[in-house]
């Protein structure tokens, strides 16, 4: 009976078995909430300098474009040389960003471009690094352990979303910005000093003929090549294209709860305490195979509870339907990743990972803008509903297309991912074949 109880749990085996997985998650971990705290440093003080929305909208621009950009050209760089030595670098360089941030914060600077700069060189090398950095948790865990090392690394996200804005808040009113700033640099040295300890991880199949030429392949090609993957990044762009709610949370916060910055913050930290929540009991669902339904019955979750979110007439309950969403944000998110890693070759998993990276960062983006142009020719509750129906009805019609998603069910401990000349083979049957 205690067994089963702690199946329910956070699956901590990951942190138990692998000392190198312990030491990545330590240093990701301080890391987010280093980033937490910048991004909100960066926000207060772009607002101050400029005092403009535009101003506080071209943080935007400064992170949004890096991310796309250099995270393509990070999955090719993932696949072609060390894994470890890429992530150590950029982590290297994401150091010398957060120094320079806080050097500025110092010195008293008042160009917002010069700010804004250091904002976009940190967010390339994060974006650059983020491809093979993607690639650790399935070369340093058992095949069956993956799922609960990505929950484990979702969880501290989530804590650092729920803790890292607050405590920035707090430092920033007693410190100022360079605080904060001081903290991420702090922050992102730890996360190098636990990169510097992990073993080399070269990708495999690159090194001979055959694998330089699989280099030339794009990571777009090689998800829409096989069912799996497409299927999977499909499930979460339906999701979060169709149905993110960020930009209508002031809309309906000031429709129908009086517009309080208060309310306006609840709202974010019940979707954060849905997703830790979830997290500490994702070993329900770490443990299931059958990672496809998992992750397209959460997808559904997600829009059902945005839908009804868009009804909710009591503040409890609107909270609650978001609550909801941040749980089956986590188990969608936790197990796509863990799918993706598990059915991509080792020699192709940095572009594959860049790939993913890009649906996960333009997914959400985009769909906030859907959103608030949808509300702004009808209203906030039309537009929070029909987007939530609409991603559930696209993550239907995924499902009904996409048999192998469906009956996908996660190798055993002991099993490898397929070796490339087997996914080039199967690659050739195309997507629903």
């Amino acid at each position: 009976m205690r067994a089963q109880v702690r199946v329910r749990f956070l699956d901590a085996r990951p942190l138990r078995g692998s000392r190198s997985f312990r030491d990545l998650w330590i240093g990701t971990s301080v890391s987010q909430f280093g980033g937490q705290m910048a991004n909100v440093a960066v926000l207060a003080q772009v607002w101050d300098l400029t005092g403009s929305p535009v101003g506080t909208g071209a943080i935007g621009l400064a992170t949004g474009l890096p991310m796309i950009l250099f995270g393509l050209l990070g999955g090719t760089l993932a696949d072609a040389v060390d894994r470890r030595a890429v992530v150590r670098a950029t982590t290297a360089g994401h150091l010398l960003a957060a120094a320079g941030l806080c050097a500025q914060a110092l010195a008293g600077n008042r160009n917002v471009l010069l700010l804004l700069a250091l904002v976009a060189v940190g967010t390339s090398c994060g974006a650059l690094g983020a491809p093979a950095r993607r690639t650790f948790p399935v070369r340093l865990l058992p095949g069956d352990q993956v799922a609960a090392g990505l929950a484990l690394t979702n969880v501290s996200f989530q804590a650092a979303m729920l803790a890292g804005p607050a405590v920035a808040g707090l430092v920033i009113a007693h410190w100022g910005f360079s605080a904060a700033y001081a903290t991420q640099a702090v922050a992102t040295a730890v996360a190098l000093l636990a990169v510097v300890r992990l073993p080399a991880m070269r990708p495999e199949g690159t090194g001979a003929a055959g694998g330089r030429r699989r280099l030339k392949r794009g990571g777009w090609g090689i998800v829409l090549r096989r069912p799996t993957l497409w299927g999977s990044m499909a499930t979460d762009l339906s999701a979060t294209l169709l149905a993110m709610p960020i930009a209508l949370f002031p809309l309906v916060n000031e429709a129908r709860f009086g517009g309080s910055p208060q309310t306006l913050g609840l709202f974010l930290s019940a979707v954060a305490v849905g997703g830790i929540t979830a997290g500490l009991l994702s070993g329900t669902v770490t443990r299931r195979r059958r990672a496809g339904l998992v992750q397209l019955s959460a997808a559904g979750v997600w829009g059902l509870a945005l839908a009804c979110f868009g009804l909710a007439g009591p503040l409890w309950l609107a909270l609650a339907c978001l609550a909801v969403a941040g749980a089956a944000d986590t188990v969608s998110v936790v197990t796509r990743g863990a799918l993706v890693q598990r059915e991509t070759p080792d020699a192709y998993r940095g572009r594959v990972s860049s790939v993913e990276h890009v649906i996960g960062v333009a997914g959400p983006e985009l769909g906030n803008l859907r959103g608030g142009l949808l509300a702004s020719a009808t209203s906030a509750s039309f537009s929070l509903v029909f987007g939530g129906l609409s991603a559930v009805l696209a993550i239907a019609a995924v499902s009904a297309v996409n048999a192998p998603l469906r009956a996908y069910r996660t190798p055993p401990a002991s099993a490898k991912p397929p070796a490339p000349a087997v996914a080039d083979a199967a690659a050739a049957t195309g997507p629903g074949g």
